[in-house]
């Protein structure tokens, strides 16, 4: 492919990580996260959801650099997900970049808990009351199981390849 067909062709490089951001949110939306681990459904709810799901895919893949480029086309999608997201619920265009902007601090925030926590530098149900429940925790038994099906995601997680990761064939945690 020439200089010229590579600038101005119509593909988009970033789809390639399209299945596996699905596959994030597919598993974000799994009914057990809201119904056993009583994560509120409610917009803020999938987010924070989805967010921590997206979080650990990060986590897992952000020690290998020959994943850099795709994680930052897996973060472009995200960023134009939740830009779409905010229009369709009615957020006028003039406010848009600062809704996702603050959606991606959050994000940030949560992931810098969440790797903490899962590297036994902070206490993982915490950090879960804080970032997912947003300092509401629904009861012990829910905090409990969200926990427990976290840790067992991040566990599957190492034992997948990055191809099959990136491919989109995520654990299945909340069942």
């Amino acid at each position: 492919m020439s200089f010229f067909s590579r600038i101005f062709s119509q593909d988009n490089p970033n789809e390639a990580m399209q299945p596996l951001y699905q596959a994030i949110v597919a598993e974000g939306r799994r009914l057990a996260w809201y119904e056993q681990g009583e994560v509120p459904d409610s917009i803020d709810g999938r987010f924070d959801m989805i967010a921590a799901i997206f979080s650990l895919v990060v986590i897992r893949l952000e020690d290998e650099r020959e994943q850099a480029q795709n994680l930052a086309w897996l973060t472009e999608i995200f960023i134009r997900d939740m830009d779409g997201q905010i229009r369709q619920i009615g957020i006028s265009d003039v406010v848009v970049g600062k809704h996702v902007g603050r959606m991606m601090g959050a994000l940030g925030g949560r992931m810098g808990a969440y790797r903490e926590a899962l590297q036994g530098k902070e206490d993982l149900n915490e950090a879960l009351i804080r970032n997912l429940y947003r300092g509401n925790s629904p009861g012990q038994s829910a905090v409990e199981f969200v926990a427990t099906k976290i840790r067992l995601f991040e566990t599957q997680l190492t034992e997948l390849s990055s191809a099959d990761i990136i491919s989109g064939q995520l654990p299945v945690a909340a069942s």
